[in-house]
């Protein structure tokens, strides 16, 4: 069985505000732990301009402004994008968030799977310091780290990398059996 990982980056949090600058999506065989990139690219929308110059990806990733500048129309790669979420399942370590801003522009996700955050949360058990909250939600990092411990990787917050080392915490988590029922 195969199964979709994908991973935006952006300029913000929030997808009603602020905008997508590169989009990676894996694919994942759940037998076998292989990955395939489907997609990677860095977009622009409409509305990207120097108020964006200093947005925290550009500060944390080797992605760069001018990389954006001149990337094709999101618009133009988004029917590419609907091509693949209408041939397999689909999940991202925040679920929430990437395909998030994904469906504010129109993309329709008609098969999801569990959010691979919030299935990590309930293994990792990282206490949570505040609020009535008993486990916080582990980063990509911490999650990686708790899974392939020997292994030393840093996520460098673009999105094809991040998708396929996120496909590899899901493959470690099914392997693992909690989520059998995919």
């Amino acid at each position: 069985m195969n199964v979709i990982v994908v991973d935006c980056e952006t300029t913000g949090l929030d997808p009603h505000y602020d905008l997508i600058l590169e989009i990676g999506i894996v694919e994942l065989d759940l037998m076998t732990g292989e990955t395939k990139v489907l997609f990677n690219s860095v977009v622009r929308e409409p509305m990207f301009g120097e108020e964006h110059k200093y947005s925290w990806i550009f500060e944390n990733s080797d992605l760069n402004f001018d990389e954006v500048m001149n990337a094709p129309l999101l618009d133009e790669v988004l029917p590419e994008i609907q091509a693949i979420f209408k041939r397999c399942s689909v999940t991202a370590y925040n679920k929430s968030f990437d395909l998030g801003f994904l469906k504010s522009r129109g993309i329709d996700v008609p098969n999801e799977l569990p959010c691979i955050m919030k299935t990590a949360t309930n293994i990792l058990r990282i206490p949570f310091l505040r609020g009535n909250k008993k486990y916080k939600w582990p980063n990509c990092q911490e999650s990686f780290e708790y899974f392939f411990p020997a292994t030393d990787y840093i996520e460098k917050h673009r999105a094809a990398d991040d998708a396929t080392h996120e496909a590899m915490i899901l493959y470690e988590i099914f392997q693992r059996g909690y989520l059998s029922n995919l």
